[in-house]
């Protein structure tokens, strides 16, 4: 039978020895939309600087020892965790500004820390990138607004994008255990992500019939709790193609949903669309 969040190993069985416990971390999903979002003065950019700014002394939440970011932009064959010394900065996207281009998360990564974590998963394996990755542009693009000073260690999770979405979601209850040591859990994706149906200039109150039904049936099942239903979003058929041509954008929900816990409370944030076609919906359970 699959484990639960719930029912996963207790943290004081997690063994970790380069984590400390801690009070338990929040939970976070991103929708990051465009890669200017990183570096425009929108309401998006902004909700993700002052979610950065509740973390630590004076906010209401613990500060971060490690961010564990979940991102669509990195699918690999089976599953990799970062784990060089200092992740490079990846621009994997074209024409853009060169401003865009320029732009650095020098963040410091946690080798040993990687190497203990992947140990705690215990199926699928989760192998070690010491030299190929870094954090693409879902993971500092979102990270960079939260915590400019780039002083917190970051591992970025890549994705089997082959395998079906209940494995994605049972590898999100396996990393639950790591919000009492400190990690802060970060999926970046969209709820709703169709390139090819954007209309750039759509105000952030527009938005396609299919991709509304698609978001609000989303949020219906994160307000209720019902997040293992999240896991047959493939069940709306048309209105889920629509939605997701591809569904890599879809699959962090899943990490962040399957590391949610019973006593855990969602709350919504920009929950607007960009370019009528993505969800730019954020949550985040604490």
């Amino acid at each position: 039978m699959m484990s639960t969040a719930s029912d996963a190993a207790p943290a004081s069985a997690a063994g970790f020895t380069t984590l400390k416990k801690s009070p338990r971390m929040p939970v976070v999903f991103l929708g990051h939309g465009s890669p200017m979002n990183a570096i425009e003065d929108n309401a998006w950019r902004r909700s993700w600087q002052s979610l950065g700014q509740s973390f630590g002394t004076g906010g209401s939440h613990p500060q971060p020892q490690l961010i564990l970011c979940v991102s669509a932009h990195w699918l690999t064959r089976g599953w990799h965790l970062t784990a060089m010394t200092q992740p490079r900065t990846i621009h994997d996207f074209g024409g853009f500004p060169q401003a865009l281009f320029d732009q650095q998360y020098p963040a410091p990564g946690a080798p040993a820390a990687a190497g203990e974590i992947a140990k705690s998963v215990s199926s699928p394996p989760i192998g070690l990138d010491d030299r190929e990755w870094g954090l693409d542009h879902g993971a500092w693009a979102v990270l960079k607004p939260m915590f400019p000073a780039a002083a917190i260690p970051v591992l970025q999770l890549s994705m089997d994008y082959s395998r079906p979405p209940a494995e994605h979601f049972a590898v999100g209850q396996q990393l639950a255990k790591l919000r009492d040591y400190g990690v802060l859990i970060v999926g970046s994706g969209n709820i709703v992500h169709n390139l090819r149906a954007m209309q750039w200039g759509a105000g952030p109150d527009k938005a396609y019939d299919w991709a509304k039904e698609f978001d609000d049936k989303v949020a219906s099942q994160i307000a209720s709790g019902n997040l293992g239903e999240l896991q047959k979003f493939q069940s709306m058929g048309q209105t889920a193609t629509l939605a997701h041509p591809t569904h890599e954008h879809y699959l962090p929900l899943l990490y962040t949903a399957g590391a949610v816990g019973p006593g855990d409370k969602p709350r919504f944030f920009n929950t607007d669309f960009q370019g009528a076609s993505i969800a730019m919906r954020s949550v985040i359970w604490s």
